[in-house]
């Protein structure tokens, strides 16, 4: 069972959030666009500014839920960190990504919410790291959101080698999933329109995906995307037990979502009262506020010839 639940509440943060970036990767498909390879350059800046107040809104709804607390937060932080220094490990060379695999088993133990954010996140770290920053970054940090909120949704009975299974498939997928997205929001202005595999502008939506299709298998699906995937089942199979044992013994040591109960500690007694001798107990009497022993009876002895 995860950890972290999503409630109502965030679960309805979480769909606006989603269906947002969709519209951010999809729009060229129903609204005309100019091929110009600038056009991303100047939307990315505002995809980004809507992404931070999404961003809050999640762990707002999160926090007022109950989803998370403050431990969750700091837990988040650090998996952040520990992705983002990861990630120059793998820096995409052929497709070998090492930022993935944590996604999927993060988002495993502690819910869809803790993976959107931890995807997001992870991303922009991993930039300010590795000087990726540019009009590529929030459309990352989107993908990246999706791959860890998908964790979250898978079943959650699974254990053992089922479950390493199902996660190591997942993330292969998720991987070919991140790659199509990557490509969306380059493709329908950055390879000129004087191709057969060119965006049209104003043409049929069916036209337009086939096109994306046969252009992301020819480009990106044989080759980074499958890197990508391999790399991310294979670390997910070998790590993958290890790591999510790791993670729940953090959160059962931390006891998230645990109810938080005051109680109250017994009060001292009062110098007027300090003096004031008590009744006494059958053990003994009080006096000066403490107890004091009360000495055995002794036993009388009898001498030989006694009756």
């Amino acid at each position: 069972m995860n950890v972290v639940r999503v409630a109502p509440r965030t679960a309805v943060v979480l769909t606006l959030a989603s269906l947002a970036a969709l519209a951010s990767f999809t729009w060229p498909f129903f609204v005309s666009a100019q091929p110009e390879a600038t056009a991303r350059t100047t939307e990315a800046p505002l995809v980004f500014v809507v992404m931070l107040p999404v961003l809050l809104a999640v762990v707002v709804a999160e926090l007022s839920s109950g989803g998370i607390d403050s431990k969750t937060l700091a837990l988040l932080g650090v998996l952040a960190a520990v992705n983002a220094a990861l990630r120059p490990l793998g820096a995409g060379t052929a497709g070998i990504e090492t930022v993935f695999f944590l996604l999927v088993l993060a988002g495993r133990v502690f819910g869809p919410g803790f993976g959107f954010l931890l995807g997001a996140i992870s991303l922009f770290a991993s930039a300010l790291l590795t000087a990726g920053v540019g009009p590529w970054l929030p459309f990352q940090m989107l993908a990246a959101a999706w791959f860890g909120l998908g964790a979250g949704l898978l079943p959650a009975r699974l254990r053992g080698r089922a479950e390493i299974a199902v996660l190591a498939g997942y993330g292969a997928v998720a991987a070919y999933g991140y790659g199509l997205l990557m490509n969306l929001w380059f493709w329908p202005f950055s390879i000129g329109a004087d191709t057969q595999l060119s965006y049209v502008a104003g043409a049929p939506v069916l036209e337009n995906l086939h096109r994306f299709v046969v252009f992301t298998a020819v480009t990106s699906t044989f080759g980074w995307d499958t890197g990508r995937a391999i790399t991310t089942a294979v670390v997910v199979v070998l790590a993958g037990p290890a790591v999510l044992a790791v993670l729940r013994r953090a959160a059962r040591r931390a006891a998230f979502g645990a109810p938080i109960t005051f109680v109250p500690t017994p009060s001292a007694p009062s110098p007027s009262d300090a003096g004031t001798p008590s009744h006494p107990s059958p053990s003994g009497a009080v006096e000066g506020g403490r107890q004091r022993p009360t000495p055995p009876t002794p036993v009388p002895r009898r001498r030989p010839g006694e009756a």
